[in-house]
């Protein structure tokens, strides 16, 4: 389904809309009182702005750490739909109490409610996320997770927009009470319409046992190491959002000498680049979860954080008045205006391509009903690593005193770090990083016939043998992770070595020429299809050197006599005379085609007792054009 289709279906639209309603409240009301807190009620409160702002943040984002695992072990035992209901109308009861506490000024109440409000979004949290497999296909939940990712930050533009529109009124505080009141009734009225999608089978039981069912909860995320450091690599994001969103009015203020129309202006500027990069995902996703463009996430984020120190003013008085404050009109005028937003916007569109893969991921690879807990294990290392972030900006701003653009510059650094020990740690990453490059530079692939491979279990794989990137072109065509059969001399080639590695690719080599290495290439084959796995091999033993077939190997019979499992045949063809190929006497050298437009087709499984070394090598000859 197209992504215009995907948002006017009666199964989405109306949870987009319900959770977009949520986060345009949440953000009216922080925005709003932000900017009341930083520029027109300063002295409301008997400390620094900077450690308000900072404690703004921890109140908001504290309940994550506190309540997630509770809120997901009652999100997978409870219907979701109907969960959802009951958390609108909770937050109808706490907008009526912010629009009282804004009506009186009552910036301590106000601070408390920030708090119960992080509270009710904990809450929300798991269900939001869990939900979605339950509305959607799977095909459609890449682009279902860039619906929801753009229309979160949309929303917390238009709420960033208009609490800095509310603020300058001359009654701020009664009409910042009157529409987060009101879209709170709205976000109920449009809850009403989201399809219910019942209990999850074999759920467990909810009982209310915070501190027990966060350890569980935790446990639950070290199962999976790939899933593990995935919640980390969004925690991690969400430990950079923090910092830049939390210190953007006093930036604006100290360092760039800007009012509060140039706060929202920045804040602008990072929603849509967020939703821009969220909805670029699908586009170069297409309908399947591709992790290979989260290494580009990362160092987007890191080129441009460091970038937006660059573009912030050298020198500026640390205290302004406040008539000399910068308009956004003169903000854009000024040397550094556009170099900073256009700096924030791409933080945003890189951070859009880093999370939404991720979130994907977290839904697709973890059990239906264990989903809403992994979400919540999420939600607490996210909670943790904002409330971290929001130590560390007292810590470096406060107490070793350095400048908002140099802590921008720690942050862009310490991206970098982060993002070299998860890709090191889970080289998956880096794999689909190297096959999305491959797939989308040299090669265009093409592909027929994969809807034959079994969706889920064990099967082998057969495929002629042309170039030193058939395995990184096969796997980035199959959705399933695919455990790959190769030479051991190509297996051991410098640098290809470790992605081979990280690919769990078994290595084998003729008998004659290792008995251990070829013992236990079938060891380790017969142990992947047991664990369910797929296992493709290349039965010719070798590349081709003339670009044709060579006779199939009978290890293959060797394999099914040991696991019967189906086999599926599949053909490459286009990549002879390719960079890769040993066409031209050798591989890697410049001569016969740089870009190379691939086909890979598969044919239906064939059943093991009928998948003999002469009848795969046949039917690949069909699939390639052969004539018989």
């Amino acid at each position: 389904m197209s992504q215009n289709r995907l948002i006017s279906s009666k199964r989405f639209l109306p949870f987009f809309l319900t959770q977009a309603s949520g986060a345009f409240n949440d953000n009216v009301f922080k925005n709003a009182l932000m900017l009341m807190l930083t520029f027109t009620a300063a002295s409301a409160l008997p400390w620094d702005t900077n450690l308000t702002m900072n404690l703004a943040t921890g109140l908001f984002i504290l309940p994550f750490l506190l309540f997630s695992a509770t809120a997901g072990a009652l999100a997978d035992a409870v219907c979701k739909t109907k969960l959802i209901r009951a958390l609108k109308l909770l937050e109808i009861g706490l907008m009526l109490l912010a629009a009282v506490a804004f009506y009186f000024q009552q910036y301590l109440m106000l601070l408390g409610l920030l708090f119960l409000m992080g509270s009710q979004s904990a809450f929300f949290g798991p269900v939001k996320y869990a939900i979605l497999p339950q509305l959607l296909t799977d095909k459609e939940l890449l682009a279902g997770n860039a619906w929801v990712e753009m229309g979160t930050f949309v929303a917390i533009l238009l709420g960033t927009i208009t609490g800095g529109l509310l603020v300058g009124l001359a009654d701020a505080p009664l009409w910042v009470g009157v529409v987060v009141l009101l879209f709170s009734v709205l976000g109920y009225l449009v809850s009403r319409r989201i399809p219910a999608v019942g209990e999850v089978h074999n759920a467990d039981k909810f009982r209310f046992a915070p501190w027990q069912q966060t350890k569980a909860t935790i446990s639950i995320s070290y199962q999976n190491r790939t899933l593990y450091l995935s919640i980390m690599a969004i925690s991690w994001f969400w430990f950079l959002g923090a910092s830049y969103l939390t210190q953007f009015p006093n930036f604006t203020k100290t360092a760039l000498g800007g009012d509060n129309t140039v706060v929202t202006a920045l804040l602008v500027a990072f929603s849509v680049g967020v939703g821009i990069g969220s909805m670029l995902c699908e586009r170069l996703s297409g309908d399947r979860v591709e992790l290979g463009i989260v290494p580009i996430g990362s160092i987007g984020l890191t080129v441009f954080g460091i970038s937006l120190f660059f573009s912030s003013p050298a020198v500026l008085p640390e205290l302004l008045a406040p008539e000399q404050l910068l308009s956004l009109p003169q903000f854009l005028a000024s040397a550094f205006g556009w170099w900073v937003l256009i700096d924030l916007t791409l933080i945003g569109v890189f951070g859009g391509l880093f999370i939404v893969p991720l979130y994907a991921l977290l839904q697709q690879r973890a059990e239906p009903q264990q989903r809403a807990r992994v979400i919540a294990a999420n939600n607490i290392f996210n909670a943790l690593f904002m409330v971290v972030s929001a130590l560390a900006g007292i810590v470096f701003l406060t107490v070793l005193g350095i400048s908002i653009p140099e802590y921008f510059l720690v942050l862009a650094i310490m991206n970098a770090v982060v993002a070299l020990y998860v890709y090191s740690t889970v080289p998956e990453f880096v794999l689909r990083f190297v096959i999305y490059l491959l797939s989308h530079t040299m090669y265009r692939v093409r592909s027929k016939g994969l809807e034959h491979i079994p969706a889920e279990g064990a099967a082998v794989l057969v495929a002629n043998h042309v170039s030193y990137v058939d395995a990184l072109l096969i796997g980035g065509a199959v959705r399933r992770p695919v455990r790959f059969v190769m030479e051991k001399g190509i297996y051991d080639l410098p640098v290809a070595n470790w992605l081979f590695k990280a690919a769990r690719t078994i290595p084998i080599c003729s008998k004659q020429k290792n008995e251990a290495v070829y013992e236990a290439a079938f060891a380790a084959i017969k142990r992947e299809l047991a664990e369910g796995n797929l296992v493709c091999i290349f039965p010719e033993g070798r590349l081709t050197k003339n670009g044709e077939i060579d006779s199939f190997r009978p290890g293959i019979e060797r394999i099914l006599a040991e696991t019967p499992v189906p086999v599926v045949p599949m053909a490459l063809q286009g990549l002879w005379g390719s960079f890769f190929s040993h066409h031209g006497n050798g591989a890697f050298k410049f001569k016969g085609r740089f870009w190379s437009k691939i086909m890979l087709t598969a044919s239906a499984p064939v059943p093991a007792e009928q998948a003999s070394a002469t009848e795969l090598e046949r039917q690949v000859r069909l699939l390639r054009g052969d004539s018989l």
